[in-house]
């Protein structure tokens, strides 16, 4: 039997020093025993997961734009910066406001890091914590030189533009194995082979490519915490992602919590859609996910 999407409901909840937008798909309560569905990412807001939020027809699902991105860029605390921190205060205010807590959460990239922050910080709001590819450097053993990198991505974009600056972080990041100072030495890529413009927009707030996310990949969670084991925590792998640098630094968060690694179909953004610009692999990664969520982590 095909059940239908269930309508997309958009909320703002209004805190102190941020509106954040969230969008709501399914019932509140839930109609059946399972929790809510969060899916969160950082800079990404809630449309990078419409694809795989459209696998799960038959769960309410959650996504949200973080504090100062997409829909919630009203912010009162004088700042453009995101951090971990600040993403994991937003998250456990809208649990609370949801009132349908704990939840479980499917957590990209540098979301994955809030993810991790989140579970040492505020244990009862989750019942199992999905953290795809962690870009968390500190888990390197070539950490300095890999942070060196997106040092130089920042200056590059800083210097000349976003097509430069993406460029630049493309190349670091499906780089293969160890950042050494040879690949830091080699000349910036040129845009116009990843197809990407070769002049200047003249902006300079991009929160990728720009410092206003630097902090989110050396932020270190409390281990001590994570080693608890509550909540559970499955750290996922794109299985085409190899030895670039969230593969590695996902694998050396794993060996710190001394647990496996679970392999997702395809890459760092295997959850996208199979037609979008980024294609993905969103059928295939939903059902793995659906798999993971029930207690199937066979990596």
């Amino acid at each position: 039997m095909t059940t239908s999407p269930p309508e997309v409901r958009t909320f703002t909840l209004e805190l102190p020093d941020v509106d954040l937008v969230h969008d709501v798909r399914g019932s509140l309560p839930t109609n059946d025993a399972r929790p809510p569905l969060l899916m969160i990412g950082q800079p990404m807001c809630a449309d990078g997961f419409e694809a795989l939020a459209a696998e799960f027809p038959d769960r309410t699902v959650v996504t949200y734009d973080p504090r100062g991105l997409g829909r919630s860029t009203t912010r009162r605390d004088g700042r453009t910066n995101q951090t971990p921190e600040d993403q994991v205060a937003d998250l456990h205010a809208l649990v609370e406001h949801l009132g349908a807590g704990p939840v479980d959460v499917f957590a990209s990239s540098g979301g994955a890091v809030t993810a991790l922050v989140w579970a040492a910080t505020h244990p009862n709001d989750l019942i199992t914590v999905v953290a795809h590819e962690p870009p968390a450097l500190w888990a390197l053993p070539d950490a300095e030189p890999a942070a060196r990198g997106f040092e130089q991505v920042r200056r590059v974009y800083s210097d000349s533009g976003s097509g430069a600056g993406m460029a630049a972080f493309i190349a670091l990041t499906s780089q293969q194995g160890e950042i050494t100072d040879a690949f830091l030495a080699r000349p910036a890529p040129d845009p116009a082979q990843f197809g990407l413009p070769t002049e200047d927009d003249g902006s300079r707030d991009d929160p990728l490519l720009s410092d206003r996310s630097a902090t989110v990949p050396t932020t270190r969670p409390d281990l001590v915490a994570l080693h608890s084991g509550t909540p559970p925590i499955v750290l996922g792998v794109g299985e085409e992602t190899g030895d670039a640098i969230t593969g590695r630094t996902t694998r050396g968060v794993a060996a710190e919590l001394g647990i496996p690694v679970t392999t997702f179909p395809g890459g760092h953004g295997g959850f996208a859609s199979a037609q979008g610009a980024w294609p993905g692999k969103s059928l295939e990664f939903g059902a793995r996910l659906r798999e993971v969520l029930a207690g199937d982590v066979d990596v």
